[in-house]
């Protein structure tokens, strides 16, 4: 095809998308918009449609992984050896970890685009060892100009590029938001970031997004890299090959399970997943989440444990939210919670984009899964189960932190 054919096949095709985007978008905020003035669909009088946990389930323990493996089907296993990865620190970790990968380097994201951020893991990609497969998937709707854009440079540094669901998409809302990187089938890194300038600094000051990460290997591993895998096989990818699940290692002192949730009309493992983890608090649920619009049942579930003394703390985006629609919908949750004894912070210095929960002294979640209704319905996410007395001191040392950049809620 001559170079101005090609180049006005990109324009026009640009286009499509952009439009299509906008389509998606207007239905994204009217999603949210009639989440927050009637209730969650799929969480209101309707009991065919609504799952409310009911059994009384463990803390953190014996009882506790059963549970999770009732509800799952995951097994949260030991050997685990657990990082928490802070704004920036985790284009760190993605250099390291490449620079050490001797089979393989599996990305997937939601948001890739052009900038520092791309440029450091396109250069940790290039200077990875000879021989090292690299594939990378990204989803369509999160990363508008990837094909144009970074999808060459990748390409031109020996990696197989894929699009997730490329548009128009069979279901517009149906994205994959999920953020797995994986090294070797070895080790693993998930959380809330993307591939954009945003994620760079230090979470406090200009643009800098505040996000939560976690590095982690052992037996968890291998259940991120069959996530990744089935993401790239529905984009067209091949089976991956036998040495991308080699045997786990066992070192670490942490115990772990990946959660990875796929859309459903009735119940994904994300809202499963977010209720067993609020059950089980019996001292502590501390939640910090970029867009906090849940469900009826998770709502409720909160206010049953403030009533039972549990300390029940939330830690949502103040007026720097990337998206004033959840912005405003959060606020109309508040007030039940806030009159429960919930208290409430809103982070002040930029976008405050982590998925993380906090229960107990030993129980945590990081990953990608935001408490509202696209995420636990129909988004592709993806989170660690953690039991690990020292990663809950860091993440409770890191809220902390945050609520300092923070403004508490009072009842009014």
């Amino acid at each position: 095809m001559p170079s101005s054919l090609r180049d006005a096949w990109a324009r026009l095709r640009a286009l499509l998308r952009r439009r299509w985007r906008l389509a998606v978008g207007l239905l994204l905020l009217l999603l949210l918009a009639g989440a927050a003035s009637v209730g969650f669909a799929v969480s209101g009088d309707d009991e065919r449609k609504s799952f409310r946990l009911r059994a009384a389930i463990p803390p953190a323990g014996p009882g506790f992984a059963l549970a999770l493996y009732q509800s799952l089907g995951v097994r949260l296993m030991p050997g685990h050896q657990v990082a928490l990865l802070s704004n920036g620190a985790v284009f760190d970790a993605i250099a390291a970890d490449s620079g050490r990968a001797r089979a393989s380097i599996h990305v997937l994201l939601y948001i890739w685009e052009r900038g520092a951020a791309s440029d450091r893991i396109l250069h940790a990609l290039t200077a990875r060892a000879p021989g090292v497969a690299c594939r990378v998937l990204v989803d369509d709707f999160g990363s508008p100009d990837f094909v144009e854009t970074v999808q060459p440079g990748l390409v031109q540094a020996g990696c197989e590029v894929r699009i997730f669901r490329p548009s128009p998409a069979e279901d517009a809302l149906a994205r994959n938001h999920r953020k797995i990187v994986v090294f070797d089938g070895r080790v693993a890194i998930t959380g809330g970031f993307g591939a954009r300038d945003n994620w760079l600094g230090d979470g406090v000051h200009g643009e800098a997004w505040r996000d939560a990460n976690i590095r982690f290997s052992g037996p968890a591993v291998s259940e991120a890299q069959q996530a990744f895998a089935e993401n790239w096989q529905e984009a067209g990818g091949a089976l991956l090959p036998l040495e991308a699940f080699p045997t786990p290692e066992t070192a670490g002192n942490a115990s772990a399970a990946f959660v990875a949730s796929t859309a459903s009309p009735v119940l994904t493992r994300a809202e499963r997943l977010s209720q067993l983890v609020i059950a089980a608090a019996r001292k502590r649920i501390w939640i910090a989440n970029a867009y906090f619009v849940p469900t009826d049942a998770i709502l409720d579930l909160l206010i049953q444990k403030a009533s039972q003394g549990v300390d029940v703390r939330i830690l949502a985006p103040g007026k720097k939210s990337d998206s004033k629609t959840s912005f405003g919908a959060q606020h109309m949750e508040y007030g039940s919670l806030l009159e429960r004894g919930v208290r409430v912070w809103e982070y002040q210095p930029s976008m405050m984009h982590a998925k993380t929960m906090l229960v107990d002294d030993e129980l945590a979640v990081v990953g990608s899964i935001n408490l509202e209704p696209l995420s636990l319905t129909k988004l592709e996410e993806a989170a660690l189960v953690v039991e690990d007395r020292a990663l809950a001191q860091e993440l409770a040392a890191s809220f902390g932190g945050d609520c300092k950049h923070a403004k508490e809620l009072t009842h009014r």
